[in-house]
C-alpha cells in the first residue's frame, strides 16, 4: 500500500515506522521538507520525503498527523490531491485543563471531511501516547491493543483495518464518522484521568459480561 504521511511529528514516526516494517511504501510531507528528510531516513525501508502537496499525491491512504489547530487549513490546501484518498485522522483536540477543543462543534475528522469533501475520512489511532504506538507490538496482559475505528466508507474501512493490524493491534468496528466526537471525548477524558489522576482507565468499565448488567446466575 502507498500511504503518505502529512507531518513530521512523533505520531507521524510511531505508525509510519511500522508500517515501513510491514511492507508498505511511506512518503512524509510537511512543511519544512528537511525535517521530512530527517524522518523519512529515521524510520528507514526507503521512505521517500518532500512536501505535503507531494505527500498527499502520493499516498492511496493519507496519514494526517497534524496539530488540531492546523490540520483542516492543511487539508483544505490539499483537497485536490486528496480526492478519492482514504484520509486517515490521528488527531486529538485537547487543550490546557484537557478541555475538548471542538466544545460541541464539528469533531477533528468532521472539520477535515468538510474541508476535503472528497476524501473517504476515516478516524483510528487517537486514544494513547505515541510512545505506546512504538511498542511492537503493543501487547498488555497478553492481550494486543484494540483500536476503535469510525468512517463511513467501507472499502476506507478495510484498509485502515489492515493498518491498524500492522501496527500489531485489533481494530474494532466503532460506527460511522459521525461518531469520531465519541472518540476524541473519549481521549480528553482518558488523558485526564491517567494525568491529573492518575487511574487507570481500565478499572472503570466491567468486563464484557457485564456491560449490559448482571447475568442471572450471578445475581
Amino acid at each position: 500500500m502507498k500511504i503518505g504521511v502529512l507531518g513530521t511529528g512523533n505520531m507521524a514516526d510511531a505508525l509510519a515506522t511500522h508500517w515501513v516494517r510491514a511492507g508498505h511504501e511511506v512518503f512524509v510531507g510537511g512543511r519544512d521538507e528537511r525535517k521530512a528528510q530527517r524522518l523519512a531516513t529515521h524510520i528507514r525501508g526507503g521512505a521517500g520525503h518532500g512536501s505535503l502537496h507531494a505527500a498527499a499525491r502520493f499516498g492511496e491512504v493519507v496519514l494526517a498527523a497534524l496539530p488540531y489547530g492546523a490540520g483542516a487549513d492543511v487539508v483544505k490546501e490539499l483537497h485536490a490531491a486528496l480526492s478519492g484518498k482514504v484520509l486517515l485522522d490521528c488527531a486529538n483536540p485537547v487543550g490546557p485543563g484537557f478541555r475538548l477543543l471542538t466544545e460541541g462543534g464539528p469533531s477533528s475528522a468532521a472539520r477535515l471531511a468538510a474541508a476535503a469533501p472528497g476524501a473517504r475520512v476515516v478516524k483510528a489511532f487517537n486514544l494513547c501516547h505515541e510512545d505506546v504506538w512504538r511498542m511492537t507490538p503493543p501487547v498488555f496482559d497478553g492481550r494486543p491493543l484494540a483500536v476503535p475505528v469510525c468512517g463511513d466508507d467501507e472499502a476506507a474501512l478495510t484498509r485502515v483495518y489492515e493498518l491498524v493490524r500492522d501496527v500489531g493491534c485489533e481494530p474494532v468496528a466503532a460506527g460511522g464518522l459521525e461518531r469520531a466526537g465519541l472518540l476524541e471525548a473519549t481521549a480528553a477524558l482518558f488523558i485526564g484521568l491517567w494525568v491529573a489522576e492518575q487511574v487507570d482507565v481500565r478499572a472503570i468499565a466491567p468486563p464484557l459480561a457485564f456491560a449490559t448488567g448482571p447475568s442471572a446466575e450471578s445475581v
